[in-house]
């Protein structure tokens, strides 16, 4: 069954197109800093808002009322929701998926049912995978919405729902490993407490580490050589978190010895959540060489929560993507377009506006971002602000050749330093008459 009967493949018709069904900025085999901008980004369809959203609200009931969820009979459903998600990623033109465990299937009464019906659909799905040589950029396990975990999950105080976490975990591990997923991802969103007088936090954060090592181990016994992604998100559904942010993250890693492993997959919504900026989560990650992937959205300016809308604020984008860039790109992951329409937005095509308006922007980020270094003015005003590191002493300090009774020679044997300016408005004019 076609669910996208009225709509074509989605082609490249370049920023003078006034078709709304066009890439205007995406063209996927256009060679860009040595790669094509498809190798780049590795874009990523969301089978949790794309296929499963329903325009929920906290005060409102659906209204995205889509063909391919209305069959009563959950199997049926899985099915035609897989075939929706394949013609979709047909039409779009993007290689790959993301998805949860129960996103594919609705989840059954028990474990092993649940594994049933999740080895019926990856079945079906692999099939799917096979023919039209689409991909798995990575598979994870949906451990916060049974009310089971309302204490958390890894986290949680008893133990027997702490051995059910590794179970799902092991099934949502043999699956991505299964349709060939290039990376695995934990999101611990209900890893973290409510209250602090309940919580033993040292316990939780052990807890975690163990269950975490667990499943890597496990990952590995059975072939899987991708990489494994923490996710942080500062609150929400928790009023804290563990992975709080990437330099929180980052640390638990390596407390726990995971950092052969482990890298983030850093969100912008959640980097916003954490009041930070979301270049300044990229920054971190790639100051730890552990940037692997990210969530491609953006929150509301007025709201404080995760509106999780699509990305279109080509300044922002034009930072993340130097950044990326410099950094020499993804290790391991890509663009998951982790984002959901608005409630109002009800008809089948809007789905492709979204993901359109998001590739185009991302894309256009690049082309300014390359030219950006190419024109090579950003990386001098950088390096120039460090060049006093590169002078005889300022070499020894950063091969710790120094004392500290050397910087006090140094600096009682001196001038005063003088004030050297940062330049930020000049920078931030230089990025927009690039943009």
């Amino acid at each position: 069954m076609a669910y996208f009967k009225n709509i074509g493949k989605i082609k490249f018709e370049g920023r003078n197109s006034d078709n709304p069904l066009s890439f205007k900025y995406y063209n996927a085999q256009q060679i860009v800093a040595g790669k094509t901008m498809a190798e780049h980004f590795k874009f990523a369809v969301a089978y949790w808002h794309t296929f499963c959203g329903l325009g929920i609200d906290p005060f409102g009931f659906a209204t995205q009322f889509y063909p391919w969820n209305q069959a009563k009979d959950f199997k049926t459903k899985a099915f035609h929701k897989a075939d929706a998600a394949f013609e979709f990623l047909d039409k779009i033109g993007f290689d790959y998926l993301c998805f949860h465990d129960f996103d594919l299937i609705e989840e059954g009464p028990t474990q092993l049912e649940s594994e049933k019906r999740l080895e019926t659909i990856s079945d079906y799905i692999l099939d799917h995978l096979e023919e039209s040589h689409k991909k798995v950029l990575w598979g994870t396990a949906n451990c916060f919405s049974n009310p089971i975990y309302m204490n958390g999950a890894a986290t949680n105080p008893d133990f027997s729902v702490v051995a059910r976490v590794g179970a799902q975990l092991k099934m949502a591990l043999d699956i991505t490993i299964k349709l060939g997923g290039e990376n695995y991802v934990f999101w611990g969103g209900r890893e973290g407490y409510m209250s602090l007088l309940n919580t033993d936090v040292s316990k939780e954060l052990d807890h975690l580490g163990i269950l975490l090592t667990m499943a890597k181990d496990y990952a590995r016994k059975q072939g899987f050589r991708g990489t494994f992604f923490i996710e942080p998100k500062p609150m929400e559904p928790m009023k804290h978190q563990y992975d709080f942010d990437a330099s929180t993250t980052i640390g638990f890693i390596k407390k726990y010895g995971l950092e052969k492993d482990f890298k983030l997959n850093i969100e912008i919504n959640h980097a916003t959540l954490a009041q930070h900026s979301f270049d300044h989560e990229l920054a971190i990650a790639t100051s730890e060489n552990m940037l692997g992937s990210i969530d491609a959205n953006r929150g509301d300016d007025q709201n404080g929560w995760d509106t999780d809308q699509f990305p279109n604020n080509i300044n922002e984008l034009t930072r993340t993507m130097l950044i990326i860039l410099q950094a020499g790109g993804f290790q391991g992951g890509g663009i998951n377009f982790d984002a959901k329409l608005r409630r109002n937005s009800t008809d089948l095509e809007d789905l492709f506006h979204a993901h359109i308006g998001g590739a185009d922007v991302f894309a256009r980020a690049l082309l300014i971002a390359d030219s950006i270094l190419q024109n090579g003015q950003y990386q001098k005003h950088r390096e120039q602000r460090y060049a006093s590191f590169d002078t005889k002493e300022g070499r020894k300090f950063r091969a710790k050749e120094l004392v500290l009774e050397d910087l006090y020679a140094i600096a009682t044997s001196n001038p005063p330093p003088k004030s050297i300016s940062g330049k930020q408005e000049m920078l931030e004019n230089l990025i927009n008459r690039f943009i």
